[in-house]
């Protein structure tokens, strides 16, 4: 497993007592909390502030927790506007007094770095206007400051891309104080390139980064796995820039239900960091992929991806054949053939999910793998052998026999790929005897059948 260092945000814990929260956090067994400061989180206005943060920072090193120190609150600073005022608000004042703040609790707590953004740009104010109070402001912040901040890029703000947060930090002469917070999910929702590209981008300013899914053009903080976040490669691209800071699930509308949340975001931050971490040790041997593809179910888990898992496949499905796509093309047809027959269902199933991967001049080796799937009485491998690959190689016969064997075993033709494209006249032929055959016999016929049909007519 890699060093990479798992946290939470409080503002997913809002129902909870701080101290409840942290002790909950550390025996799951996270390394740190994002700690968003907030009325009942360590309120940075309240009397005896700086003494709560002395006891805090004695309650996470007893529980060996590292922290940073989130300054999202919604409704901290105005009670009627959230997240007002702002750094481009017509009078920013308060926010930039706030943020002194936080630093002064994030040094009493001994916190990583303190994580904030621009705020949403009144209607009427220009991008120079803004701009410009964004320079000040954040100049303001930084001035004599005891810890390290790190300006957040966040959907429908003023700030709202990791390129204007780099441009930012060049403008105000960059500053050693100020670095960048990522969230992934975000990077899903609105950049232009991935999560592990934005990472790369960010390099050595990454100071904070936040974990979650999203899918594109939604800012809506997902669970991972609900959305189109590549995680395993997000997480091996932050191991590849040595990031050493925390990387803190932020799921800030997930409160009801903090602990199982909690507790399914670690094994899934725990299953996508052994992944990458498998697939550095292939590219780096490709031989390791005998010992360590028989453990993909164990450590990814196995859950269907669709309600029976024959037509998007299982997590582990999905797991191994990333694992196959570590490999260089020459090396995984050396590997390929052994993998299905010393393999378990579970494994011959993903090599059969896998074979488009393969050079060329390993296509026979696959069609041999593909017959012996579509031979067998596992419905599991049957679905997967009529994948990409067959769709690109298996003769027409073969094919066809396929199709109608799904149809005969109850699986979906939606697992077949490319039916619209190589659908043909014999098919339907051969489909329309089935079904007399099925109505002659009293029997009743499958839906699909009239979905292979459809889809004939549409072509």
């Amino acid at each position: 497993m890699s060093a990479l260092r798992f946290g939470y945000g409080t503002n997913g814990f809002a129902n909870h007592r701080l101290d409840d929260a942290l002790g909950l956090l550390a025996d799951l067994g996270y390394d740190g909390v994002a700690l968003t400061l907030d009325h009942a989180h360590l309120d940075p206005f309240a009397p005896g502030a700086a003494a709560e943060a002395d006891r805090v920072r004695r309650r996470l090193e007893q529980l060996g927790l590292g922290v940073v120190v989130e300054t999202g609150a919604r409704y901290l600073l105005d009670p009627w506007r959230k997240h007002e005022p702002t750094l481009v608000s017509d009078q920013p004042g308060p926010r930039v007094d706030f943020l002194r703040a936080a630093a002064r609790i994030a040094a009493d707590l001994g916190a990583e770095c303190v994580s904030f953004w621009s705020g949403v740009a009144p209607a009427d104010l220009g991008a120079a206007d803004g701009w410009q109070r964004m320079l000040d402001g954040v100049a303001a912040v930084l001035a004599d400051t005891p810890v390290r901040f790190a300006l957040e890029p966040e959907p429908g703000h003023f700030v709202q891309h990791l390129e204007q947060a780099l441009r930012l930090w060049t403008d105000l002469g960059s500053p050693a104080a100020l670095g960048i917070t990522l969230d992934v999910g975000h990077c899903v929702a609105v950049e232009p390139s991935s999560a592990a590209q934005c990472i790369r981008e960010a390099g050595e300013l990454l100071f904070n980064v936040q974990l979650d899914d999203m899918r594109p053009g939604v800012h809506e903080h997902l669970e991972f796995g609900n959305g189109q976040l590549d995680l395993p490669g997000t997480l091996e691209a932050l191991v590849e820039i040595g990031y050493t800071g925390l990387a803190a699930v932020e799921l800030p509308r997930h409160s009801h239900a903090a602990p199982d949340v909690a507790r399914r975001s670690l094994a899934a931050l725990r299953a996508a960091d052994w992944l990458a971490d498998a697939g550095r040790a292939v590219r780096a041997d490709p031989t390791r992929i005998r010992t360590l593809f028989s453990v993909v179910g164990r450590k990814a888990g196995r859950s269907p991806l669709d309600v029976t898992g024959l037509v998007h496949g299982t997590v582990d499905d999905h797991a191994r054949v990333r694992l196959l796509a570590s490999m260089e093309p020459g090396d995984l047809a050396a590997e390929v053939a052994d993998l299905y027959h010393h393999g378990d269902g579970a494994e011959r199933r993903a090599v059969l999910r896998g074979l488009h991967l393969l050079p060329e001049e390993a296509v026979p080796t696959g069609l041999a793998l593909v017959e012996d799937g579509l031979r067998a009485n596992d419905l599991g491998l049957l679905a997967a052998a009529l994948g990409p690959f067959a769709a690109a190689h298996l003769d027409p016969r073969s094919w066809r026999h396929g199709v109608l064997k799904c149809l005969f075993t109850g699986v979906p033709v939606a697992a077949v790929t490319g039916l619209a494209d190589r659908v043909d006249g014999e098919l339907i032929r051969m489909v329309i005897d089935y079904a007399d055959e099925r109505r002659a016999a009293g029997r009743p016929v499958p839906t699909d059948v009239d979905l292979i049909l459809r889809e004939a007519d549409a072509t």
